[in-house]
């Protein structure tokens, strides 16, 4: 296979983000498109995944496990994209791969840097880049959702939290219910996903519509939001509920105390809650059991992926960030990179 150019461009971070997300934290930069060496592989990037988490990275205060994205340099994030050349007998011209190589029309590395992926596990390649290893890590592995549950999903619209209702319903559980900043987004939950129930988390107070929906109490909270939502379920929690927190939506914005406020955890600990955090960092092992079940569940006409493709130039990939803080686009998102 060929390379298009002997240039290519990436996005880079001109400043640490702070406050709101604007697109003047970011620019277009051409370098050169790397040789690989011994053992290494040069990849064409075809589609880059995007996150909420990557809010968190861009921030000087980062408080996530792993250093936030350098200024200066290439926003990093997983992508998949083909082998244009190699010099790994690991890897051939022509493989699928997926590797942590940031918003750039090519990357270059070590071919073990990369994961060899089948091109016929999935109706498209963009079903590796979902938020499945988070949702299924927390839902599976923290929550420990099983039968008879309860569970009550908070942001359940988004990446992750359209992944955690379905796999909660696929371990068993009696009743799943949503939360979503719409009516469009709540008939979607419920006529699409399959959720039990959804309410609009502005139709007043969450705690209220917790209770109309599940009168006997919930089992399992995934919380993508905090503050009120997580209120709520520690009020409609029955004793001994666990809680697996995700992500604190509702607190996005300011210092890293306002973003991740701690929940005040009195009255779960009356309740006898059990109370986890979990990072969006995975094993590989955690990231083949999502795989195995994801393929399962496909397979059996048991899951949907909620996914929106964008597609677009790399110049395009921060305006696609951007859309999916404001909302804009449903599930797990990625942007498919055209060449000019």
């Amino acid at each position: 296979m060929t390379i298009d150019a002997d240039k290519a461009r990436e996005i880079q971070l001109v400043r640490h983000l702070e406050g709101e997300l604007t697109l003047d934290i970011f620019t277009v930069a051409e370098v050169a498109v790397p040789e690989p060496g011994p053992g290494e592989v040069l990849v064409r990037t075809d589609y880059i995944g995007l996150g909420a988490t990557f809010l968190e990275m861009m921030r000087s205060d980062s408080t996530l496990p792993i250093p936030p994205f350098p200024v200066g340099q290439r926003v990093g994030g997983i992508a998949l994209g083909t082998v244009v050349r190699s010099e790994s007998p690991a890897l051939a011209a022509g493989d699928l791969v997926q590797g942590m190589t940031g918003w750039s029309e090519y990357s270059v590395g070590k071919a073990e840097t990369y994961v060899k992926l089948d091109r016929d596990q999935f109706p498209s390649p963009v079903y590796y880049l979902g938020q499945g290893p988070t949702a299924y890590y927390g839902t599976a592995d923290i929550a420990k959702v099983g039968e008879g549950d309860v569970v009550f999903v908070s942001g359940a619209s988004g990446g992750v939290g359209s992944l955690a209702g379905q796999i909660a319903k696929n371990r068993g559980a009696a009743k799943v219910i949503g939360s979503a900043g719409s009516p469009e987004k709540v008939r979607y939950l419920v006529e699409e996903l399959g959720f039990d129930a959804a309410f609009d988390y502005h139709d007043g107070p969450v705690v209220d519509r917790l209770r109309e929906l599940a009168p006997d109490g919930i089992t399992v909270f995934f919380d993508n939001v905090g503050g009120e939502q997580f209120d709520a379920a520690v009020e409609v929690a029955r004793p001994g509920a666990r809680f697996a927190l995700c992500g604190s939506l509702s607190t996005q914005l300011g210092s890293a105390k306002d973003r991740f406020p701690e929940p005040d955890l009195r009255r779960a600990q009356e309740k006898n809650i059990e109370v986890n955090r979990f990072s969006t960092y995975h094993t590989p092992e955690q990231i083949m059991a999502w795989f195995t079940h994801f393929g399962t569940w496909l397979a059996e006409g048991r899951f949907v992926f909620p996914h929106t493709v964008v597609t677009g130039d790399i110049t395009d990939v921060p305006k696609a960030m951007l859309g999916l803080v404001h909302g804009e686009h449903r599930g797990n998102v990625s942007v498919k990179v055209t060449k000019d």
